[in-house]
């Protein structure tokens, strides 16, 4: 039976971030993860393929993930969902970090998720996995009959969130990595928030073994400032 899944990462802007277009053919319904730039390119890719973006989810609050917010709203009407944690944050972004990123401030949550919520988009269900570590309100997205997940910036290809920030933990980054994404099954594709690794995506297996903060070969704290 041929699927109705739609999957597009992109790079976009200048600060290595992946954007993901996921959607269903069949119904048109479409989301968007992290439109950091280049909103224009994620919405005619969305025309293209006869889908209609009703939903911005950010996998955290960082300007650098959120900075396509308002324009992408402003275009589409799509509803901006984010993690209950971390909505406050998102709107308390200075202008310090606008100005540095060029960025425009996020207009506020329209919905906020938990850990264990869906977003439905057609027949595919991604589950909220909430992944608190890099940030208090930062989530991973996973759609079991795709065998897809979406780490944001806690896991990427090689390498891990950074965890030098006022709001960061290195326990709960590494624990939310070994009870939520660990426990996937050893297939499923991981596809990270930057791109950062010597490949787009990985899965769970080559991250368990090649990752070298998951491995145990590389100390967290004395590497911290990896990633963003």
């Amino acid at each position: 039976m041929k699927t109705t899944a739609f999957l597009k990462q992109l790079e976009v802007g200048e600060h290595s971030v992946y954007a993901y277009l996921i959607g269903d053919t069949q119904t048109g319904e479409a989301i968007v993860v992290d439109p950091a730039d280049d909103v224009d390119v994620l919405i005619d890719l969305a025309a293209e393929n006869g889908l209609r973006i009703g939903s911005i989810v950010n996998t955290h609050g960082h300007v650098d993930h959120i900075m396509g917010n308002a324009e992408m709203k402003a275009k589409t009407g799509a509803n901006i969902v984010i993690h209950e944690a971390e909505a406050a944050y998102l709107e308390k972004i200075g202008d310090f970090w606008l100005e540095l990123f060029g960025a425009r401030k996020s207009p506020p949550a329209d919905r906020v998720v938990r850990g264990g919520d869906e977003l439905i988009v057609g027949a595919q269900r991604w589950r909220v996995l909430h992944t608190p570590g890099h940030t208090p309100g930062s989530i991973c997205l996973y759609e079991a009959s795709l065998g897809v997940c979406l780490t944001g910036d806690t896991l990427f290809v090689g390498s891990v969130g950074r965890v030098d920030g006022p709001r960061s933990s290195e326990a709960q980054l590494l624990d939310s990595i070994r009870k939520c994404l660990l426990t996937l099954p050893n297939d499923t594709l991981i596809y990270p928030g930057h791109n950062y690794g010597t490949t787009p995506f990985s899965t769970i297996a080559m991250e368990r073994v090649e990752n070298p903060f998951i491995n145990g070969l590389w100390n967290l704290t004395a590497y911290g400032t990896f990633g963003e």
